[in-house]
C-alpha cells in the first residue's frame, strides 16, 4: 500500500523529470533552429532586387490606394522615370542582380511596362491601360505627372515621351538580365499572354525569370510553365503556414519550393531558423527570400545607407530596393 507520505515523494520526482524533458526538447528545437549557431552562410553576399529599376522615391507616410505618388516625390536626385529602359539600365550598371518590371495588357493584347491601374497620375494620357492600344501609349509622357512641390515645378516633364516599353523589347535590350515580372492585374489573359511571351525563351534565360501577382494571374503562369519561379498570395501562404506547422524539424514543405518570399523583417522573428538559417534552408529548394522594409500596408525599399542598419546580422538573403546605386557600394 502507497502511503500518502510516498505518494507526496513522488511528485517532485514527477515534477523535475517533466522539466527536464521539457529542457532537453527545448534545447533540441534550439539547436536545431538557431540561426547564431549556424551562423552566416559562407560566401554568400544579399541578392538586390531593383523595384522599376532605379526611380524617384517618396514618403509611404499617408499614402493609400488612390495616392499619386508621382505628386508626392522626393525633389529628384536621378533623372530616371519607372519602369523604363533607362532606369533598368541604370539599375544592372549599378549592381542589380535582378530588375522588378509592372506588366499589363493592352486594348490590342501587349504586355506594356507599367503600374498604375490608371495613366492619369504619372503621364499625359487619361484611363486604363487597357484601354490603349500600344501605339497609344507610346505617344505618352511617362514623367508628366512628378512633382515634388505641389504642382509647382514639374521637373521630369518632357522626358519620358515615348519612353514606356513592352516586355519583349525590355527583354531583347537587356540580354542576359534577370527580371522579376509582376502582372498588376489579376486576370487570367494577362496571365497566358505573359505565358505565350516566356514560352519563346530559352531555358536558361526562362530560369532567371521571377512571376509575381495576384493568385489568378499567376496561377496562369505556373500551370503553362512551372519551371518559373512565381509568388502570389495564395503560394506564399501556403508555404509560410505549412513551414510554421513543420519547420521545427528542419525539413521545409513541398509549399515552399521554387517560390519568391517577399518578407517584412518584422514578420520573419516568428520563422523557425531566422534569419539566416530559414534563408539557407529556402536556397535549398531554389526560394528566394527578399526583404522589404515597412511596417504598414505598403513595403518599402532599403534605399539609404541608414535603411541598412535594419538587416539581421549577415543577412544574405534578398534586398528590396529602388535605390540600388545608394545601397550597392555599402554591400
Amino acid at each position: 500500500m502507497i502511503t500518502p507520505r510516498a505518494r507526496g515523494r513522488r511528485w517532485p520526482r514527477r515534477v523535475a523529470v517533466a522539466l527536464a524533458v521539457v529542457l532537453v526538447v527545448g534545447g533540441g528545437l534550439y539547436l536545431r533552429n538557431s540561426s547564431t549557431i549556424a551562423g552566416p552562410e559562407q560566401g554568400q553576399r544579399p541578392f538586390l532586387l531593383a523595384h522599376r529599376g532605379i526611380a524617384q522615391t517618396f514618403d509611404l507616410a499617408g499614402v493609400t490606394a488612390d495616392t499619386c505618388t508621382a505628386r508626392i516625390i522626393h525633389p529628384p536626385q536621378v533623372p530616371h522615370l519607372e519602369n523604363t529602359l533607362p532606369s533598368l539600365r541604370a539599375a544592372f550598371d549599378a549592381g542589380a542582380d535582378q530588375a522588378e518590371i509592372d506588366v499589363q495588357l493592352t486594348r490590342d493584347g501587349q504586355l506594356a511596362v507599367f503600374h498604375d491601374a490608371t495613366l492619369d497620375c504619372r503621364t499625359d494620357g487619361t484611363g486604363t491601360v487597357g484601354e490603349h492600344t500600344m501605339d497609344e501609349l507610346r505617344r505618352l509622357d511617362v514623367g508628366y505627372g512628378y512633382t515634388s512641390d505641389n504642382g509647382t515645378t514639374f521637373p521630369l516633364r518632357g522626358s519620358g515621351v515615348g519612353l514606356l516599353p513592352t516586355v519583349p523589347e525590355v527583354f531583347a535590350a537587356l540580354p542576359g538580365r534577370a527580371f522579376k515580372v509582376d502582372l498588376k492585374r489579376d486576370q487570367q489573359a494577362d496571365g497566358d499572354a505573359l505565358a505565350d511571351f516566356l514560352g519563346t525563351l530559352p531555358a536558361d534565360r526562362l530560369a532567371t525569370v521571377t512571376v509575381t501577382g495576384g493568385d489568378t494571374a499567376v496561377a496562369a503562369v505556373q500551370r503553362r510553365l512551372p519551371q518559373v519561379r512565381a509568388a502570389s498570395r495564395a503560394t506564399i501562404k501556403a508555404c509560410l503556414i505549412d513551414y510554421a506547422g513543420i519547420g521545427w524539424t528542419g525539413h521545409v514543405p513541398d509549399s515552399c519550393r521554387h517560390l519568391e518570399l517577399p518578407l517584412p523583417a518584422r514578420y520573419g522573428r516568428w520563422l523557425w531558423g531566422w534569419p539566416n538559417l530559414f534563408v539557407a534552408r529556402m536556397r535549398g529548394v531554389d526560394t528566394r527570400v527578399v526583404l522589404v522594409r515597412g511596417e504598414g500596408e505598403w513595403s518599402a525599399g532599403f534605399d539609404t545607407p541608414a535603411d541598412l542598419a535594419e538587416l539581421p546580422d549577415g543577412w544574405a538573403g534578398g534586398i528590396w530596393t529602388n535605390r540600388v546605386d545608394v545601397i550597392a557600394p555599402d554591400l
